[in-house]
């Protein structure tokens, strides 16, 4: 049997490291849990990865990195920029027991402890806010938007919408997928200056008063 590439001994190890994730979380994950996940002996583990900071890191960004790109691509389809936004806020909202996003809980809480995982966090982070920026700025080059700050109001929707689907996770019977949506679409329409109703996602139930 022919040995496996570097590439592919690392891709495995970032498998098996997300394997137990799914179980335990990111938080949990030690070198003794992917060895044994692999069959193999913490010191393989070692010899492809300095620290598990690194394993960690790596394993978040396969999952979380995957998301964003998926997301640019369906982006890219949306259309106008109303119909972008619209689209961005559908697509951050968990579905049941989103595993992405279980993923970037464990890596806010486990980032002020492990450099690695922050830079990895913070570096996909900036390019979520970018993507929707690009899409404010769409918006008020063609007059579909206003807006005086496109990379604050980025920022903004970004950190509520982070919130929201924090409590859609962590407490699922307190806050619903489809009071995110629409909490999150009004106080976007307000952010961007839209007639209410612009970004009503299908499935979202109006605001409540």
């Amino acid at each position: 049997m022919a040995r496996m590439s570097a590439e592919r001994r690392r891709d495995a190890i970032v498998d098996a490291a997300l394997a137990v994730a799914r179980r335990k979380g990111l938080a949990a994950t030690t070198v003794r849990d992917v060895a044994a996940e692999m069959g193999s002996s913490s010191g393989l583990i070692h010899h492809y990865f300095e620290t598990m900071d690194d394993v960690v890191a790596a394993a978040f960004e396969r999952v979380a990195g995957d998301d964003l790109e998926q997301t640019e691509v369906l982006l890219d389809q949306a259309g106008d920029p109303t119909s972008v936004v619209r689209a961005f806020l559908s697509s951050y909202a968990p579905v049941g027991e989103d595993w992405a996003f279980q993923l970037w809980l464990d890596a806010w809480a486990e980032a002020a402890r492990r450099p690695a995982l922050r830079e990895v966090s913070g570096r996909l982070n900036l390019a979520w806010a970018a993507m929707l920026e690009r899409a404010i700025r769409e918006g008020v080059k063609d007059g579909s938007f206003r807006s005086e700050d496109p990379a604050g109001a980025a920022w903004r929707i970004l950190s509520l919408v982070d919130g929201l689907a924090l409590q859609v996770v962590a407490h699922q019977t307190i806050v619903d997928r489809a009071d995110m949506l629409a909490w999150a679409a009004s106080a976007t329409e307000r952010e961007l200056q839209l007639p209410p109703g612009s970004l009503a996602v299908n499935g979202a139930t109006p605001p409540r008063a």
